[in-house]
């Protein structure tokens, strides 16, 4: 029965795909399915048509942006959380998460008011630093859970034969937990690259995204375009998913590495 419940809700997420993916595909001049014919001038106009090829790159660029800043502040947010201590950690915790529990609409109201007395409404570096509050979580938690998982008495034994703490870092730690950081800055990226909500608020007329884009195309003109780009933005978030979750099984292997090579150690001595 739950694989059943499990089957019923996936195929419910799944279905738009199933219908849009088609329709960008259609020879009709309007939204249809199913589609009357097979045709590629929806990818055509998307190539072709003013406006949706610089917002596409505009949206790579504050992607990039936002991966860069959310995974530096996440990893060192990371570092302080799991290995510090001091009071009040666990507010600080809770405060760094709480972007994927408040509604969207509130952080985009309180950074337009904010951004609007600073004069950053339509930069793309503000709307950059607006997605790296809404990305920080997710490099938070991948970092960390990295981090739990790991030998701290491998940090030790590099100090112990002359390593200073950032040498330890960059030729211990980091090549350890690098697929939580590279996973978290996937995550980063796609968090940005599909926001939509934060950008309506502070892109202005400068700052135009992709999924801003989207949503005037909805607005003021409805053909199989929307469905050509939907599709696009479908295939790089599986994509970049899948990449995310190789890099997550990848770490569970090394940890489990690490783990298997103490035990052996361990009954060597015993």
């Amino acid at each position: 029965l739950l694989w059943v419940l499990v089957a019923i809700v996936l195929a419910y997420l799944v279905f738009p795909v199933f219908i849009v993916a088609p329709v960008s595909f259609s020879s009709a001049k309007y939204l249809q399915f199913p589609p009357p014919g097979w045709s590629l001038q929806w990818y055509e106009n998307y190539f072709a048509r003013p406006g949706w090829v610089p917002a596409t790159l505009l949206s790579i660029r504050v992607a990039l942006i936002t991966a860069v800043l959310a995974t530096l502040l996440g990893t060192a947010a990371s570092l302080a959380l799991v290995r510090g201590r001091f009071p009040g950690r666990n507010a600080i915790n809770s405060f760094m998460v709480s972007p994927l529990v408040v509604p969207g609409i509130i952080v985009a109201i309180g950074v337009y008011f904010f951004y609007a007395q600073a004069r950053l409404v339509g930069n793309p570096l503000g709307l950059a630093l607006a997605h790296t509050a809404l990305a920080l979580p997710f490099v938070v938690t991948n970092v960390s859970a990295t981090l739990h998982g790991f030998d701290e008495r491998l940090e030790y034994a590099a100090m112990n034969l002359g390593a200073n703490r950032w040498q330890t870092f960059r030729r211990v730690t980091l090549p350890i937990i690098r697929p939580g950081v590279l996973a978290g800055a996937l995550f980063a990226f796609i968090v940005s690259f599909d926001e939509l909500i934060v950008a309506l608020f502070v892109s202005g007329s400068g700052a135009v995204t992709l999924p801003r884009k989207m949503w005037d195309s909805l607005r003021q003109e409805i053909d199989p375009t929307i469905a050509a780009v939907s599709t696009i933005l479908i295939t790089l978030s599986i994509v970049i998913l899948l990449a995310a979750e190789l890099l997550r099984q990848r770490s569970e292997r090394t940890r489990t590495a690490t783990w298997v090579a103490e035990e052996d150690e361990l009954g060597v001595r015993e």
